[in-house]
């Protein structure tokens, strides 16, 4: 058995050229998902009917037409990053805005159909529009 251990070649792999080429897909990956969220949030807007007061708990009936109204753009260094809040209760959000260094602005409450109550449905500023350190971020929250 051992005779025939050394009778074929090793295979020979490029190991940078397999690195060099995973980090290109991924980097391209990366771009056509964070472009395609830019031109589909370009259109996107929430149109709101106040209910009445400029309470910052006043109830607010939002339609949302795409899932962008729940996404911040956030400015990392020069490198924009989308984070997401759709679904997510106001205490994971409050986190989410701690890892981001940026201020709770005002907590609306509306209504979507089939939201979950107490999750985010509307996140202003949102994306196409970059948000720094600092800066302060409203949310909107489904009353039920």
């Amino acid at each position: 058995m051992d005779r025939f251990a050394s009778s074929t070649e090793a295979p020979d792999f490029d190991g940078p050229q397999i690195l060099r080429r995973t980090r290109r897909r991924r980097s391209i990956g990366i771009a056509a998902v964070t472009a395609a969220l830019v031109a589909a949030g370009g259109g996107t807007a929430l149109a709101a009917v106040s209910s009445g007061g400029s309470s910052p708990t006043a109830a607010v009936t939002r339609t949302v037409t795409n899932s962008d109204a729940t996404t911040m753009l956030y400015n990392d260094h020069g490198v924009k990053i989308p984070v997401d809040f759709s679904g997510r209760d106001l205490t994971l959000a409050k986190q989410e805005l701690l890892k981001t260094q940026t201020k709770l602005g005002t907590v609306t409450k509306g209504s979507v159909k089939n939201c979950k109550p107490g999750s985010v449905i509307g996140v202003d500023p949102h994306t196409p529009k970059v948000v720094n350190s600092g800066d302060t971020v409203n949310l909107t929250i489904c009353a039920g």
